[in-house]
């Protein structure tokens, strides 16, 4: 069957499971955010922390860097272009909130799920004592 990922995908929930049992939910229960695929090509994810703080002290360029960093620790964004073979979905990132991840490629396993909803999963750091899976599940936002 083929997987059809063309559209905006609303986040449901973000789990990683350790392969010693741990699970965590990096931001928390509350979550919101998207990944779009287009026809053409390009993609775009941004997840964040639901309610996140506000800063206190200046501004966005200016505010102290602890309020800069519990920011950047809350928030998850990158795009680029995406290619689909099988259930693997390939992210081409060009840009990334994580530097590390620019010009380099993030791969996904699709699973489409009974309700309709799809998984994108990564193996993370395998052959560590941090290796899990990172479980993402979406849903479709509707077409008005």
């Amino acid at each position: 069957m083929k997987v059809d990922v063309v559209g905006r995908w609303d986040i449901v929930t973000f789990e990683q499971a350790y392969d010693d049992g741990r699970r965590v939910l990096p931001f928390g229960e509350h979550i919101e955010g998207f990944v779009r695929y287009v026809e053409d090509g390009d993609m775009i994810v941004f997840i964040a922390r639901k309610e996140r703080a506000h800063f206190v002290q200046g501004g966005q360029w200016n505010a102290p860097d602890v309020e800069k960093a519990a920011a950047y620790n809350s928030v998850l964004s990158y795009a680029g272009r995406w290619t689909l073979d099988g259930d693997v979905v390939t992210h081409h990132v060009d840009f990334s909130v994580f530097p590390n991840w620019v010009g380099g490629v993030q791969k996904r396993k699709v699973r489409v799920l009974e309700n309709g909803d799809i998984a994108l999963e990564a193996r993370l750091e395998a052959d560590t004592s941090e290796a899990r899976t990172a479980r993402l599940v979406w849903r479709r936002r509707p077409t008005k």
